[in-house]
């Protein structure tokens, strides 16, 4: 009897990219959150990312009052569907500060396809900008915590949230970590230019650190939505409008490689970033 042929080979790594509506109503979310999982598994999807807030949302601003701790219902259930499906992800929630601080943490947290919990990233750069006082409801993460990066399908992921797509060493330090694909889940405020400055961001930070990069927005009211991917050379391959969607993409390792070979840009530098403490 002759052996079964191989399973065709297929790109790296299959991403599923959830722009999501979320609400104030954390129940609600779990289960748009579970639909996404489903979603997902049924696309052999290898990562799942979801936006920045995406256990609980206002889009007048975020604080303690939607917290929850690393062992709370949101990041239980992220472990039991991530468990479940095989499927990681990416998701970006609401920790308490630590201490006596009585802000909120903005973090993301990464879960590997066995539902363990790899790390939280809590957001370096805080959004006092445009009119908008973050610091107010939120304490920043420390800014030499180790880089928070996860590994799945052979290639290795980095990330940083919202505001931090701004801050060009955020994403070097993250591949100076050795990240090949950036992600960065955002609630990217709406208001003039900042749909545009969202996609442009989001292409140079591509280009400058040849590293794919999933940006996934939130949909709804007072966000921009618009979520995209883009290739290392700066091609993007899948944009989304401003609605909530669902969509799943493949991430091509040796692709990655060869704009890398043919633009040596990370080996030509003469920098380093170094953490501002």
């Amino acid at each position: 009897m002759s052996a079964a042929p191989a399973p065709p080979q297929r790109p790296s790594v299959r991403v599923t990219v959830a722009q999501l509506e979320v609400s104030d109503d954390h129940t609600a979310n779990r289960e748009v959150v579970e639909d996404a999982f489903q979603t997902a598994s049924r696309a052999s999807a290898d990562l799942l990312v979801l936006p920045e807030y995406a256990s609980g949302f206002d889009p007048r601003g975020v604080g303690s009052e939607h917290a929850e701790p690393l062992d709370g219902p949101f990041v239980t259930m992220l472990r039991t569907r991530a468990a479940a499906t095989g499927v990681a992800v990416l998701a970006g929630t609401t920790l308490p500060a630590d201490g006596d601080d009585p802000r909120a943490v903005n973090a993301v947290v990464a879960v590997d396809g066995t539902g363990t919990l790899v790390g939280a990233y809590r957001k370096v750069h805080l959004y006092d900008a445009f009119g908008q006082r973050e610091s107010d409801r939120l304490a920043p993460g420390p800014s030499d915590a180790p880089p928070l990066v996860l590994e799945v399908g052979g290639l290795t992921f980095g990330v940083l949230t919202c505001y931090d797509l701004r801050f060009p060493e955020s994403a070097r330090r993250l591949v100076d970590a050795g990240a090949q694909v950036l992600v960065v889940p955002a609630a990217w405020a709406a208001g003039e230019l900042k749909a545009m400055h969202w996609r442009t961001l989001a292409i140079a930070r591509a280009i400058e650190n040849t590293a794919a990069v999933v940006a996934v927005g939130q949909a709804g009211r007072g966000v921009t939505g618009r979520s995209l991917v883009v290739a290392p050379d700066g091609i993007v391959g899948l944009e989304m409008d401003t609605a909530p969607q669902v969509r799943t993409v493949d991430l091509d390792g040796a692709a990655l490689l060869r704009v890398r070979e043919q633009n040596p840009s990370l080996a030509n530098r003469r920098y380093t970033v170094v953490p501002v403490v």
